[in-house]
């Protein structure tokens, strides 16, 4: 899907980024490409490491090509290395909110009340099964937890 620059970004739809990135340092996203986002999840993503620092800051410029500015990042901070309460991506500060919930997910906050709910999948996931678990992600309407995606395609959760 090829995405019109004279588009606002308020008003696109989400871009299918399915092909592996060939780019060392590339972010490995799936994002739902119709404007219903009617599943549990928006998209997902696959970190290479749980370096938060190393990490976030390649998401939230992606997703900020596609959709506009993100202002806030919810997560869960037992599942990171060193998670700041805020950290600053280009020319933004973004503002980082942490609970113990345990439940494999990103949110990604745009305006203030616009959620991108991801699926993150585990850094040392195999390959056949992350790519799996991030298309079951992004199937319009399913409403399949984290859990039940990992379950499906044979990922371990983070501890």
């Amino acid at each position: 899907m090829s995405v019109d620059p004279s588009t606002p970004a308020a008003g696109r739809l989400l871009p299918d980024t399915s092909e592996w990135p060939q780019a060392p340092g590339a972010v490995v996203l799936r994002l739902e490409t119709t404007a219903s986002r009617l599943g549990a999840h928006d998209g997902a993503w696959w970190p290479r490491s749980r370096d938060l620092a190393a990490e976030l800051p390649a998401l939230i410029t992606a997703v900020a090509e596609q959709v506009g500015p993100v202002e806030r990042v919810g997560l869960d901070a037992d599942a990171w290395d060193d998670v700041p309460g805020r950290m600053t991506v280009g020319d933004r500060v973004v503002h980082i909110d942490w609970f113990p919930v345990g439940d494999d997910t990103v949110i990604l906050t745009r305006g203030a009340h616009d959620h991108f709910l991801l699926l993150v999948v585990p850094p040392d996931a195999d390959p056949e099964a992350a790519h799996a678990a991030m298309a079951a992600a992004v199937l319009a309407g399913v409403p399949d937890s984290a859990r039940q995606i990992f379950v499906k395609t044979g990922i371990t959760p983070a501890a």
